[in-house]
């Protein structure tokens, strides 16, 4: 046990310095997009049309499909040979890129007939015209999903993961290089972002080729109608597909209520969900993409001691981290999206509209790194339909929670809703999986759950005591003034909270720290 769990955090850990990175970069990219296009209609109906592929690329790249074909692939690689274990995996891609070829014609061909012969407003002739232009993505971004995938199931992490640094790199070179070239008017420069989409698709998809010819990896056309292993996939993943599937047209319709009622909503919520999406990938995805081979390996051995074990420690630490991440967010809101975001068309009024956002959608950080944890473990136990029924149930709940937040609340509306529909289904799921396993806690950090909150609490009242003290002493007039009001709060809260779990001996950072010892250790011989 304590050698999966040292082997959990060492693995986590490099893929999580890959997340950080690209993460990063990627901060970096929405830095670059907002002081490009700022919060206006152009920018909610970019962020729209974005977010449309992206919809497809959860559901089939990274969401329904993977989490059924990793439990198979790897159960090819114990019981099969090589070439029957490559050969399931091409026959998996050639299956994805039919069908998403087919998506594609459709969409495209439906889009050029609606965009040809519809009257339509400005507005929604530029979303629909960068929709058709993105579309594509869809199929790019997939097939890297699945790369990636088979990556992870082979034990590589690190690599994969930097993947999305190529994407981000695309895409600033396309705000900061395209862009400018293809007019004077921003809704004519913005399709400079929409092709630097599809070449960053491209991109990624293409790095992860030489570390999967390492390992064997041929590309080749394999017809999937009539395959054992896809119809066994198709099978495991259609209940999950279904939820999935339920959770993007949950997704989708409430962005185009919010770009209905007023499409600046669309672009500032995007903005709190990239800063949202830094520290959940660094340490809930991180830990969730290590755990799926690792907890469906135990699942095929029948260990389900370990893997009970094993979730009870991931659940702890994204809990753990997470919760601190969720309260500075939460505080800092303002000082945040003000140094990363205010320069160029990103103004102040922008800023306070992110800003609550981003405010009312922190709360949700812990909430929705342990869904993902839970939802790998019923992937990982082959059950795609209890996470289907608890994420449909919940998404209704959303839905009905958005139409009545988001008139009187505007972005805030969003993010209120969605950290209420997240804690529900994390509750639910945890209860689902309870039952399932007779047996699930928090590990070490049960007995010192209060006395985390309490923590928290304090963390969140230093920050905001802090915080207040800086803009009263210093103000935001400079860089380094605005760089300050985040970074001094921040450490204080931080360095309260962690030297509060090391004084009350909850355990943690015990296996990390015993890592970075061991590491030190080898540096000095």
């Amino acid at each position: 046990m304590a050698r999966a769990v040292s082997q959990m955090l060492k693995s986590s850990g490099a893929l999580g310095l890959a997340t950080m990175i690209s993460r990063v970069l990627g901060m970096v990219r929405e830095m670059v997009y907002a002081r490009f296009m700022g919060d206006g209609w152009v920018a909610g109906a970019f962020v729209l049309a974005f977010q449309i592929p992206n919809l497809f690329r959860r559901l089939l790249g990274e969401g329904a499909l993977t989490a059924a074909f990793i439990p198979v692939f790897k159960e090819k690689e114990k019981t099969g040979t090589p070439a029957e274990m490559w050969r399931a995996a091409n026959a998996m891609i050639s299956g994805l890129v039919a069908v998403s070829g087919i998506l594609i014609a459709l969409a495209m061909t439906g889009l050029s007939l609606v965009l040809l012969f519809g009257g339509l407003p400005e507005q929604t002739r530029l979303l629909l015209s960068l929709l058709r232009l993105m579309f594509p993505y869809m199929l790019l971004v997939c097939v890297a999903a699945v790369f990636i995938a088979m990556l992870n199931a082979r034990g590589h992490f690190f690599i994969p993961a930097m993947g999305a640094t190529m994407l981000n790199v695309v895409m600033i070179a396309s705000v900061l290089w395209l862009a400018p070239r293809l007019g004077t008017e921003l809704k004519d420069q913005i399709f400079g972002l929409a092709i630097g989409v599809l070449l960053a698709g491209l991109a990624q998809a293409a790095f992860q080729l030489p570390s999967l010819r390492q390992e064997g990896y041929r590309p080749a056309w394999v017809s999937p109608w009539r395959d054992e292993t896809v119809r066994r996939v198709v099978r495991l993943m259609i209940p999950g597909a279904i939820g999935l599937a339920a959770v993007q047209i949950n997704v989708l319709l409430t962005q185009a209520l919010a770009f209905w009622v007023n499409p600046t909503i669309v672009a500032s919520f995007g903005y709190a969900v990239r800063l949202m999406e830094l520290p959940q990938g660094v340490i809930g995805i991180s830990f969730a993409t290590y755990l799926l081979p690792t907890l469906a390996g135990l699942a095929a051995e029948k260990n389900f001691g370990e893997f009970r074990a094993t979730i009870q420690k991931g659940l702890a630490y994204v809990f753990y981290i997470n919760l601190l991440a969720s309260v500075l967010l939460l505080v800092l809101a303002e000082p945040v999206v003000r140094l990363l975001f205010e320069r160029g068309q990103f103004g102040p009024l922008a800023t306070q509209r992110a800003a609550l956002a981003l405010a009312c959608l922190a709360p949700s950080l812990a909430a929705y790194s342990m869904v993902t944890i839970l939802a790998r473990g019923f992937y990982a136990l082959s059950d795609t339909q209890t996470p289907m029924k608890i994420s449909i149930f919940c998404l209704g709940v959303n839905l009905v929670l958005v139409f009545l937040l988001v008139f009187p609340f505007a972005q805030g509306g969003l993010g209120m809703a969605n950290t209420l529909s997240a804690t529900a289904n994390a509750a639910l799921l945890y209860y689902a999986l309870r039952r399932k396993l007779r047996e699930l806690d928090l590990g070490e950090m049960q007995p010192h759950l209060l006395i985390v909150l309490l923590l928290a609490l304090g963390a969140g009242v230093t920050a905001w005591v802090s915080a207040w003290g800086w803009e009263y002493g210093f103000g935001h007039s400079t860089l380094a003034r605005k760089i300050g009001a985040v970074f001094v709060p921040m450490s204080l809260a931080a360095a309260l909270y962690l030297a509060g779990g090391a004084w009350f001996k909850i355990g943690m950072g015990g296996e990390a720290w015993k890592i970075l010892k061991t590491r030190l250790n080898r540096k000095r011989a």
